[in-house]
């Protein structure tokens, strides 16, 4: 019985993305959003899991592995489609950088030049 109780506290610790994340930085091809466009977005992830509330509702599955995530479209806009990212989380910050593209990893967090990546910086939501 122990087991089971265990189980969650370590699963919920083995992954510090479990959340919900609201943007306060987006860029694309080297442009910076301006925060009315992405005011309103959020990102829940929950281990395996993705909801992306923003013009719509995107839902799949992420996995990661060295700092890298494969993003799964299953509901939404995005259904069947795969994108390829980086992330790290510092100083209460979740950087992700994606290739829409979805044919390489990022190999900085930098989306000059580069028409398919996309930086979102989010802060936990705590509320």
């Amino acid at each position: 019985m122990t087991g089971c109780s265990t189980s969650k506290k370590t699963n919920a610790k083995s992954n510090p993305l479990n959340g919900t994340w609201i943007p306060v930085k987006q860029e694309m091809g080297g442009t910076s959003f301006p925060k009315t466009i992405f005011e309103k977005q959020q990102l829940i992830i929950f281990d395996s899991t993705y909801t992306l509330t923003a013009e719509s509702i995107d839902k799949g599955v992420v996995r990661y592995k060295d700092n890298k995530m494969d993003i799964y479209g299953r509901e939404g806009v995005n259904t069947g489609k795969h994108f390829t990212a980086i992330y790290k989380y510092e100083n209460e910050e979740l950087s992700i950088c994606y290739n829409l593209k979805g044919d390489g990893y990022p190999e900085v967090y930098e989306t000059k030049g580069k028409p398919m990546y996309f930086l979102s910086v989010f802060k936990k939501n705590f509320k």
